[in-house]
């Protein structure tokens, strides 16, 4: 018990630490440009700038409903629940993870050794498998009741716009990376910096939820885009469709793969949420502690 003790102190002594070297800028272990919180701002100031300046719907708020509500989120999330939370829990649980496989005598889990790869070559194995993974977890916020609770926070967005990528309950956090652990684990993954497939996948979720119009042609088969992810965010969805449609976050070739597709149209103008989204809770403190109490 002690050594978990001391494995929790240490997991928030050490986020506590790296989170403001990242705002400070004082570290000498990496690039300055690599430096994920400036790099999330200037990212979403991008976003807003672009929705600025060629909004897809021309009629809506430049700052729109819930916009700073979802500001906040975005450094909750990304941030926040790192040192409030997670970060000490993922220790602990990847520590006694470790600790149950030495009882029967195994040191680790890896079944694919991949740190002899190329870094390309890795990063590429590592966006394409955890992309997967992603794209079954979040077609299981769907289908699981329980698990579609939590996910209903980040439906609630009735105006769409990059920063509605931010807002997500603290629980989708635990359950994606919970259960891309092992996989993960398994193919030896041990690159320490894979900062540009972190941005280039935040990016794509930005550019998903922006009020901005791009035409992909043939790549719209392959990347995720905002009119494939308005339909995602439909309030009324076909009866054969009740769980849900486009459940892709970086690529959109896995629901083409999988029948799971829909653009029945432009969805510029559809109506965004779910049945009963007016009444779901509008704060921040009702929306986090939602799934663990009365559903709506």
């Amino acid at each position: 018990m002690e050594r978990y003790i001391e494995i929790i102190r240490n997991a928030y002594e050490g986020y506590a630490n790296y989170l403001w070297q990242e705002i400070s800028f004082q570290y000498d272990y990496k690039p300055w440009w690599q430096n994920y919180f400036w790099a999330l701002i200037l990212i979403s100031l991008l976003f807003l700038t672009w929705e600025w300046l060629r909004p897809w719907r021309k009629d809506q708020p430049k700052f729109r409903k819930d916009f700073w509500l979802d500001a906040f989120y975005m450094f909750f999330n990304f941030f926040l629940f790192s040192l409030i939370l997670f970060n000490a829990l993922s220790e602990v649980f990847v520590n006694a993870f470790n600790d149950f496989l030495g009882l029967f005598g195994l040191t680790n889990v890896v079944a694919l050794e991949i740190g002899s790869w190329s870094i390309l070559l890795q990063l590429f194995t590592l966006f394409i498998i955890r992309d997967f993974i992603q794209w079954w977890t979040h077609r299981l916020l769907h289908y699981s009741p329980r698990l579609w609770e939590y996910h209903k926070v980040h439906h609630s967005v009735e105006q769409m716009g990059f920063a509605a990528h931010l807002r997500y309950h603290w629980m989708e956090t635990v359950v994606y990376r919970t259960i891309e652990y092992l996989p993960l684990a398994m193919i030896g993954f041990g690159i320490d910096d894979f900062f540009f497939v972190h941005m280039f996948t935040l990016a794509i979720g930005h550019w998903n939820h922006a009020n901005i119009k791009v035409r992909l042609g043939p790549l719209k088969y392959v990347l995720n885009n905002p009119n494939m992810h308005m339909w995602h965010h439909a309030h009324d969805l076909p009866e054969d469709r009740k769980y849900g449609v486009n459940f892709g976050l970086t690529l959109s070739i896995w629901d083409y793969l999988f029948g799971t597709a829909y653009i029945p149209y432009s969805g510029k103008s559809i109506k965004l949420g779910f049945p009963g989204v007016k009444k779901f809770p509008k704060t921040f403190w009702q929306q986090i502690t939602h799934g663990f109490r009365k559903r709506y």
